[in-house]
């Protein structure tokens, strides 16, 4: 509480109360908080921890079998190399998902293709089951 002392009113004048308050104590109060807030914090660790194989693995006695599926700047999509429709892609993508062991699925889109085209092929094959798909050609992007 704080008070107003010489006013220069008269004698009878009675002295007006002073509505403002006094902000140090809150003020004080909140940097306190705000400093054990701070202390309290655990410290965040920006890595994400991976079980990573021990040893070198031993080498592969097959081949992995390749798909590769190709969008050109039109959003044409080719089947390793032959040109297919949206519904052809769709019963290719459906016997490489019923396959015990799946082969794998690269996809290059080129340069200049909309987005579009190569989401639905995405978004197809992992509609279908297809486990193994990866994008390749990516270094394309960089410049």
């Amino acid at each position: 509480m704080s008070m107003n002392v010489g006013s220069g009113g008269g004698l009878n004048a009675d002295p007006e109360p002073m509505i403002e308050m006094n902000m140090t104590p809150l003020i004080d109060v909140m940097l306190v908080l705000i400093i054990m807030l701070i202390i309290t914090i655990p410290i965040q660790n920006h890595a994400v921890n991976l079980n990573m194989p021990v040893g070198t693995p031993p080498p592969q006695t097959i081949k992995p079998e390749v798909v590769s599926i190709d969008v050109d700047f039109d959003g044409t999509i080719f089947w390793n190399g032959e040109a297919v429709d949206k519904p052809a892609l769709d019963g290719k993508l459906q016997n490489v998902a019923a396959m015990a062991n799946q082969p794998e699925v690269h996809l290059r889109p080129n340069k200049l293709v909309a987005y579009k085209a190569v989401a639905g092929v995405m978004a197809s094959a992992q509609r279908l089951g297809v486990t193994k798909i990866g994008l390749v050609g990516n270094e394309q992007f960089l410049k």
